[in-house]
């Protein structure tokens, strides 16, 4: 960690790993957002996504940002479904990059 930064956190990618069920909020295999910079959610241009699925993955994305202990079940989990029993659509969570921030600059 360098002088200015006090602190580090992981950039997210939640993408769409696999829908069991039929999709009833027209998200597909594959679609995504990234978490960047502690709190910016990036889609890609043109596309959506569900805001049932973004909140029933929202509570453990603050986590996933941090390094966590070996032993943490969160550390080894990657997969979160949505709550729609229709859909059972699964989430993963990936880390795409580590970021030096300083925390005076986050709310």
């Amino acid at each position: 960690m360098s002088e200015e930064h006090d602190m580090e956190l992981y950039d997210l990618r939640v993408t769409v790993d696999h829908i069991e069920g039929r999709s009833v909020c027209g998200m597909a295999v594959g679609d995504s957002f990234d978490l960047e910079q502690s709190a910016h959610l990036r889609l890609p241009d043109g596309k959506h996504f569900c805001v049932y699925a973004l909140a029933a993955v929202l509570p453990f994305l603050a986590a996933k940002q941090r390094t966590l202990p070996a032993g943490d079940w969160l550390e080894r989990d990657t997969l979160f479904c949505c709550p729609d029993p229709e859909e059972r659509l699964v989430m993963r969570v990936e880390r795409t990059r580590r970021r030096g921030m300083n925390s005076a600059e986050l709310t």
